[in-house]
């Protein structure tokens, strides 16, 4: 019997992901040159604005501010291909979807993101929503946090951070702010814990002694180098494995961060590095390998944190670079510079605004030392991000007004 092979469709440029990372190339690459033949390729019926499910979890945002049908936010002019990259053949230019069909591209942009790894940790999915196991990494568990923080009448509540590159930087410990803040105000009796797997509260050293004082204040106790092995709903426990053994605790409430990796499709591809990511320059996120692969946002190999801000910065070194290699003229040579953001909500109307750049140097867009939490940032977290995410990023509007500065 003869073998059937699918004719290929084919698009100048083809975007793997209809996320934060893919959109906002979209529209920013139709805003400037709108004739341009791009696809975008996404199976999802809803696009989850995520940075705010912690603000969902913490009750600062409502869940329909954080969720749209995905037909309304993808640009105009592209073409939407609703279905999932199943593989990638990077030598024939050509991606293949899971419907077998074919897809050729000239410029291949992969804004994949991360998958979240539930199974890691034994007996975890199957327990997640109810026995008070919780977590902000997923818009109706988001909800569920939210509900026990408000039920619970005390005991003990545990929050945890896995090991590896993780999107959202700010997130596990943002759990924990918000559900002390909402047990201070309720005068719940709470006992707080937080179980890391590394060795500090954050990645940038100016930021880690700031936190340490910030977790104090919560009242909470930090433990480092602590892996969450597995959960056990009925009994509410949760087992850690340390360098000097097992340890077991008990709880009321679990805040999970699960444990987090590149795509399967991504990591099973020539595209993946040794850590399985995507490898990509990190200055102009042009593939190791193949100059006519750029990639972007979580599902990248770049060492800094997996952040919308990260995103952001990103989208217009992106773009730039695709404009210049499809040969208009006049386009700036832009290079990323490794700019990411954490805000950290560290309670009700303060929020420490951690950004830094490559090698961790701490930089600021205000003139004003980010190592300091302030109220002026607040509202713009609470208010304004999901605005400008909506109205701004996924329209491809550049946000990236000013460079930030380096701070002493």
């Amino acid at each position: 019997m003869a073998k059937t092979i699918n004719r290929a469709k084919s698009h100048t440029i083809v975007i793997a992901g209809g996320g934060s990372a893919g959109l906002a190339v979209a529209a920013t690459l139709l805003r400037q040159q709108p004739d341009l033949d791009v696809a975008i390729i996404d199976p999802a019926e809803y696009h989850y604005y995520q940075p705010g499910f912690s603000m969902l979890a913490g009750g600062h945002m409502r869940s329909k501010s954080s969720r749209r049908r995905q037909e309304r936010v993808i640009p105009r002019r592209a073409t939407w291909i609703k279905d999932a990259v199943a593989g990638f053949s990077p030598l024939e230019n050509r991606l293949t979807l899971s419907s077998g069909e074919l897809v050729e591209y000239d410029f291949l942009v992969v804004a994949l993101g991360v998958k979240l790894n539930w199974n890691a940790v034994s007996g975890l999915a199957k327990t997640l929503g109810k026995n008070g196991v919780c977590s902000c990494y997923r818009h109706d568990l988001a909800r569920y946090t939210r509900k026990v923080s408000k039920e619970l009448k005390g005991a003990r509540a545990l929050f945890t951070e896995p090991a590896g590159p993780i999107k959202c930087a700010a997130a596990p410990q943002n759990a924990l702010y918000f559900a002390a803040d909402l047990f201070r105000r309720r005068e719940v009796d709470m006992e707080l814990a937080f179980y890391s797997s590394g060795e500090t509260m954050f990645s940038v050293p100016a930021y880690a002694q700031q936190l340490d004082k910030v977790l104090a204040n919560c009242g909470a106790d930090a433990f480092f180098g602590h892996h969450l092995i597995s959960v056990d709903g009925r009994r509410q426990e949760a087992l850690f494995r340390t360098d000097n053994g097992s340890v077991l605790r008990h709880f009321d409430m679990l805040h999970v961060v699960p444990p987090q990796l590149a795509p399967d499709v991504v990591r099973r591809s020539d595209l993946a590095g040794s850590t399985g990511w995507v490898s990509v320059d990190p200055l102009r996120l042009a593939h190791t390998r193949y100059e006519n692969i750029f990639a972007l946002g979580d599902c990248t190999d770049l060492p800094n944190a997996k952040t919308l801000s990260a995103v952001r910065g990103q989208v217009g070194v992106v773009v730039s670079q695709l404009r210049r290699a499809l040969g208009f003229s006049g386009i700036e040579n832009r290079l990323y510079d490794g700019y990411s953001a954490s805000p950290l909500p560290i309670g009700r109307g303060k929020v420490l605004f951690a950004e830094s750049r490559y090698d961790n140097e701490v930089v600021s867009s205000l003139p004003l030392d980010p190592r300091v939490p302030r109220r002026l940032h607040w509202p713009i977290k609470r208010y304004l991000s999901g605005w400008l995410y909506w109205h701004g990023t996924l329209k491809g509007r550049d946000l990236n007004i000013t460079a930030p500065k380096p701070r002493p």
